[in-house]
């Protein structure tokens, strides 16, 4: 049973809880680890994530928390690096490369943040989503080379919005040929893949990241998994872990923990 996770968010970016109550509450869940994994800063767009004087200040917290809880459990700082971040990611225990914008024309648009921002995206790729799709997938591609990642952060987020296929068809053979191709680079990497819970969590999905379509490529291919809650609040701690590592076990998958 897995009792670790490593992609959190706290109050430190676009969390609800301090580090310290999301610490104790791992303990009173028996957790063997945690690991913390801020938004890195991305100047285009402060509001989620962690400012240049914050992220001192996070790295400090997190390494007098690990000091302070030595013993009940192993606390691990680490970073959701964007592939727009300004700042390297380095002297962490770990880095998740994410991508959450796309740049059209100079200016980053969202890819996860509302309805009218996802529709604005789609409208600047020519009203064609797949189009948004290619650009997306394309920058996924070298999300591990660009930000040094060792796990790959919430690799299809491109479709968090579309359930029910809201706005295009997760079956159409372009949308399929951008995501295979970026599996496939990803894949040579050895990075790990996450099987991330977060938007079903928060309502969005009722499947995790990546798709079940992914996940058996991942499983074909001898890919490694690792269970990621993406929890912005202390509740959704290694939210329907024994769900998904059921279910990621029946597909013959690796599933690793750092």
């Amino acid at each position: 049973m897995i009792l670790s996770d490593f992609h959190t968010h706290t109050a430190y970016c676009d969390g609800s809880n301090s580090p310290e109550e999301m610490i104790l509450e791992a303990v009173s869940r028996g957790m063997r680890k945690l690991g913390f994994s801020g938004h890195s800063y991305t100047p285009f767009d402060e509001a989620p994530c962690m400012s240049p004087e914050g992220t001192e200040q996070y790295r400090q917290e997190i390494h007098r928390l690990r000091e302070k809880y030595s013993g009940q459990i192993e606390i691990l700082c680490g970073i959701e690096q964007d592939y727009y971040s300004s700042i390297p990611a380095e002297g962490y225990d770990y880095v998740i490369g994410s991508v959450h914008y796309v740049d059209i024309n100079g200016e980053c648009l969202h890819v996860d943040n509302t309805p009218e921002m996802f529709s604005r995206l789609i409208h600047e790729c020519g009203d064609d989503p797949y189009t948004a799709a290619e650009k997306y997938y394309s920058l996924v591609s070298d999300v591990v080379k660009r930000t040094g990642a060792n796990i790959i952060g919430h690799f299809d987020l491109f479709t968090k919005l579309n359930e029910r296929y809201k706005y295009f068809d997760e079956d159409n053979p372009r949308y399929i040929s951008a995501a295979m191709n970026a599996l496939d680079s990803l894949l040579e990497t050895g990075a790990v893949f996450e099987i991330n819970t977060g938007a079903i969590s928060r309502g969005y999905r009722s499947f995790a990241y990546p798709s079940m379509r992914l996940l058996k490529r991942i499983a074909e291919k001898g890919g490694r998994v690792i269970l990621s809650s993406d929890a912005h609040d202390k509740n959704n701690l290694m939210y329907q872990f024994p769900e998904y590592e059921e279910l990621a076990l029946s597909l013959g998958l690796n599933v690793v923990e750092l």
